[in-house]
């Protein structure tokens, strides 16, 4: 593509760098100029224009990002991913479900990495998105590229990105209290909205003493596809309350402890096929806290590991939820 300045008589069929006013009308730019054009610019007094010229191999913005996101999409329905019309060189990807988003970072840096004018930016890996909700967007920021560097950059993307939708319909909350009162309707309020988003819904609310008999017996009745616990007195060992009734249920427990804050005293298990969370007392508030991460992936199928956790704690500093019993606090 050739890009500069060029005198009227040469304008024709070019495309508008900068967009012009003349007397009352306007010529954008990416405007493709035609005769009548020119002869406007001609009356006002123009001698010259920056224009943007294809040459043969180059393919316009608009072409080049429908091209490489019907690349990166290539079964929009499996990857339940939409793609949006393309206007100044630039293409949207909508996801068409709530879920989460999976990608593959290698593949996608490979394609911006090609050529500086080729460029795809999407939301973080694993972001929960609402259905219609942008994941990424496809940007060529010249006015064309050569093709042989918009093929070289969609060279083994396809499928580098796609909306995991959840794969559950429903969650049991068991609730464990120290005192004779039955806890608070905020966590559940908090923990019903973090699964409605999601499309679940919560089973009749389960409250019980704070002994490992009694929980036991609740994991083990629990009718909802996952598990999720939500302790009167804070889980601190592996071998807790919670943790231990859910051995004792038959089930066993995958990791204690997370390096997320808020978030740290979460636990993974399960019992039988279906997951069981132990949530820590933050997620008694709506701000988002570590244990977001983890429902999230496994309402959406994605197995959650032991090393998997581990690797949260980079960008696990989370914002501080102010009614926290015990805040951090700066050193000095």
């Amino acid at each position: 593509m050739k890009f500069g300045s060029v005198p009227l008589a040469q304008a024709e069929g070019a495309i508008l760098a900068h967009s012009l006013r003349v007397q009352n009308h306007k010529i954008a730019k990416g405007t493709t100029l035609t005769a009548a054009d020119l002869a406007r610019l001609d009356l006002a007094g123009f001698e010259e224009v920056t224009v943007a010229r294809l040459e043969p191999g180059d393919i316009h913005e608009n072409d080049a990002a429908l091209t490489l996101a019907k690349i990166l999409v290539p079964d929009p329905q499996a990857q339940r991913i939409r793609l949006s019309g393309a206007g100044a060189g630039r293409v949207n990807l909508i996801a068409e479900t709530s879920g989460i988003v999976q990608l593959d970072p290698k593949r996608l840096q490979v394609v911006n990495d090609v050529d500086p004018m080729i460029s795809i930016a999407t939301v973080p890996e694993w972001h929960r998105v609402d259905a219609d909700g942008m994941i990424a967007t496809i940007k060529i920021i010249s006015y064309a590229v050569p093709n042989t560097a918009l093929e070289k950059a969609g060279a083994g993307a396809g499928g580098a990105l796609s909306v995991r939708a959840p794969v559950y319909s429903s969650a049991t909350l068991i609730e464990t209290r120290v005192i004779a009162d039955i806890p608070s309707d905020k966590g559940r309020a908090a923990i019903a909205g973090r699964l409605h988003r999601m499309g679940l819904d919560l089973t009749p609310r389960v409250v019980v003493p704070h002994k490992e008999a009694d929980l036991n017996q609740a994991i083990s009745a629990a009718t909802g596809d996952l598990v999720l616990i939500l302790t009167g007195s804070a889980t601190s060992d592996p071998m807790d309350v919670a943790p231990q009734a859910l051995r004792q249920a038959g089930g066993e427990l995958i990791r204690f402890g997370m390096p997320v804050d808020p978030g740290n005293l979460l636990f993974l298990g399960a019992l039988g096929d279906r997951p069981v969370i132990g949530l820590p007392g933050c997620a008694r508030s709506p701000a988002l806290n570590g244990a977001d991460w983890i429902l999230e992936r496994v309402i959406c199928g994605i197995e959650v590991t032991s090393r998997d956790i581990a690797a949260l704690g980079v960008g696990g500093l989370l914002k501080e939820i102010p009614t926290r019993p015990m805040l951090r606090r700066s050193g000095t």
